[in-house]
């Protein structure tokens, strides 16, 4: 299944614009991957929607998220590492002699026979999306991803804390952020917040033409200052109005960047600081040069958006002293 005939039919099904597929097109050809990751992170649908529209256009259920979160280690064993990591496939459920299981492209036959004939089982094969395949590869057979494959799920991939845990956690922080008085508190926290997840950190202000250093942790961004229009990591995040992860490429408008870090990482992460429509800063995140972030995005994507209405009420207080 090549991209542009994916993309086509989502064009034609309207669940995307052609220039929403130029641009993931166009992302494609920078980051690599397929066509379906790059529409996910450009944030044009969300996975449920691009699920629901695979298995339409592929002829077969989808799996169901919920079917894949504890799978039985005595299915998982129906499949050799070796076989499900070549056809790129997970078994989650059997039934007496129906192995149910989920595949890129259940339309592969070739590869669905050779199942069927190593297992002795007939197989009902359910569509998944990229993302979620390479996950349940490395969760449940230790083949590791490759960085472009790292994505966000949330729950799965959080710091292993108890729920209980994770809501006395936000309520603090909420605490914290509703107690501000001026925008050095709210980016002390933030940067504060990111420590047991992240090893540096730093807050970009989003002024005019420029991008330039506030605040940061173990990262120098004194008098550091890049134009908006420059091709990078920071003119993505702006034209998407969305988080880029992945590595820091090495491109001219990275290059101040990466000199600041001492070298290109394999893993950041950038997220845009929005009031509103408007970004008005930018949260890097990253574990050094060689670690990868998989682990507790979802919760610092959450800190940035409590950051972002702490900011408003700044605004909004000083607005009313100077009344």
């Amino acid at each position: 299944m090549t991209a542009t005939k994916l993309g086509e039919a989502m064009v034609k099904s309207s669940l995307i614009t052609k220039d929403q597929l130029r641009q993931a097109l166009e992302r494609q050809v920078i980051f690599g991957g397929r066509i379906g990751t790059n529409i996910l992170e450009l944030g044009i649908i969300t996975e449920g929607e691009m699920l629901s529209f695979l298995s339409s256009f592929l002829k077969a259920p989808p799996v169901k998220p919920s079917d894949l979160n504890d799978i039985d280690a005595e299915v998982i064993a129906c499949i050799s590492r070796e076989l499900a990591d070549k056809y790129k496939v997970i078994p989650f459920k059997i039934e007496r002699n129906r192995l149910h299981v989920a595949m890129l492209d259940p339309r592969e036959i070739a590869s669905i026979d050779e199942i069927r004939f190593l297992t002795g089982n007939d197989i009902i094969p359910y569509v998944i999306t990229d993302l979620r395949m390479y996950y349940c590869l490395e969760k449940y057979y230790g083949i590791k991803r490759d960085l472009r494959y790292i994505s966000v799920f949330g729950k799965e991939e959080s710091a292993e804390k108890k729920p209980d845990d994770v809501k006395e956690q936000v309520l603090k922080v909420k605490e914290q952020f509703a107690g501000v008085r001026d925008r050095e508190e709210v980016i002390g926290i933030l940067l504060s917040e990111t420590k047991s997840l992240a090893s540096r950190a730093a807050v970009f202000l989003v002024k005019g033409n420029v991008i330039s250093g506030w605040k940061s942790r173990n990262i120098p961004i004194d008098r550091f200052e890049v134009p908006v229009d420059s091709l990078s990591v920071f003119s993505e995040v702006l034209s998407r109005k969305s988080y880029y992860r992945g590595p820091l490429l090495k491109m001219p408008g990275n290059e101040p960047l990466i000199e600041r870090l001492n070298g290109a990482p394999q893993d950041c992460c950038m997220i845009p600081i929005q009031i509103r429509d408007k970004i008005v800063g930018m949260l890097y995140v990253d574990n050094g040069k060689t670690a990868v972030l998989d682990a507790g995005l979802g919760y610092i994507n959450n800190l940035v958006a409590m950051a972002a209405i702490s900011f408003e009420m700044v605004i909004l207080r000083k607005k009313l002293f100077d009344l």
